[in-house]
């Protein structure tokens, strides 16, 4: 494997680009079976990871939306062919694993193109009728680079950072005061309360870095034609999540004032150097999304200004 040599500003870039998607989409799914092509060069490779925001909830139908909005409006001919259909990212594949209940480790892959936002109640086998960030960060990452790239995708909605994606050096969590009162406050029991906690800690941080290390050993299956000797490249890795640590009121509770979201501060900045570690990528350039929460004017004070501050 190569050391980085991609910008964290060309990331930033794409990540910009990528969120003014999240309010719109693509049209209709396009795309027959890629051909199998000779790429020179090592795979770039970029890490997508996060919740519900990651997974994208919207339709592909919405697509004519983008066009109201001036700002917007220019991206649609990046998006769209000729033939009003999404493109086809002719150098962007994607491995993107997700799920729901009791199956949270379903696999889609597949050439770049419109459909691998959520997959919930649809089949996993072939992308979806919905779009999340992967896609504009697609088209613009290729404008930005020549060699090949592969997005490996890992995302589930409704997951904390505090218990779900729990970096292995934050080690044990305890339940915090507030929290013991509340649970002795309604009757429950502390010690299965534990226990539950205990069950999740870090469940979807290891099914994210085992995914893509399973996907880093055997590229040539997600990207045709791809031959070993080439190698690849941790390009960089976008983080795009925090609703569930955001607004809950429990592990984050109002009464800690604005020292309330220090912990995630703590956690992310733990998460970072323990996804370096496992992956053996201790230059990786990480780029963190943030949703629009509070408009573009956030007041000081305010629960999201808070959560800007500490994190």
């Amino acid at each position: 494997m190569k050391t980085n040599t991609i910008t964290t500003r060309t990331i930033v870039g794409a990540l910009a680009a990528m969120s003014l998607m999240a309010i719109a989409v693509m049209a209709q799914q396009a795309g027959a079976r890629e051909p199998r092509q000779e790429f020179k060069g090592p795979v770039k490779v970029f890490i997508l990871a996060g919740q519900s925001n990651m997974e994208g909830p919207a339709h592909i139908r919405t697509i004519e939306g983008i066009g109201d909005d001036p700002v917007t409006a220019p991206m649609l001919k990046d998006m769209l062919g000729p033939d009003g259909k999404p493109v086809v990212c002719p150098n962007v594949w994607l491995s993107y694993l997700t799920g729901e209940g009791d199956n949270n480790a379903a696999e889609t892959t597949g050439r770049m193109t419109a459909g691998y936002g959520s997959m919930w109640g649809l089949d996993h086998s072939k992308p979806g009728d919905k779009i999340g960030p992967e896609f504009t960060f697609g088209i613009y990452m290729s404008k930005a680079v020549k060699e090949p790239i592969l997005i490996i995708k890992t995302a589930w909605g409704g997951k904390s950072l505090h218990t779900d994606f729990r970096p292995p050096s934050a080690g044990p969590q305890p339940l915090n005061d507030f929290i013991k009162a509340r649970i002795k406050e309604r009757g429950g029991d502390i010690e299965k309360a534990q226990q539950d906690e205990d069950r999740r800690l870090g469940v979807f941080y290891r099914y994210m870095i085992e995914h893509v290390r399973k996907v880093l050993g055997d590229i040539q299956r997600v990207v045709p034609g791809y031959d070993p000797k080439q190698g690849y490249e941790l390009a960089g890795f976008v983080w795009l999540q925090a609703w569930n640590d955001w607004c809950d009121s429990w592990w984050y509770p109002a009464e800690w004032g604005d020292k309330r979201f220090d912990e995630y501060g703590r956690l992310m900045a733990m998460f970072i150097r323990d996804v370096r570690k496992d992956l053996s990528a201790p230059k990786m350039p990480f780029v963190i999304g943030v949703a629009g929460f509070d408009g573009v004017r956030c007041k000081n004070g305010s629960v999201v200004s808070l959560f800007m501050s500490g994190s």
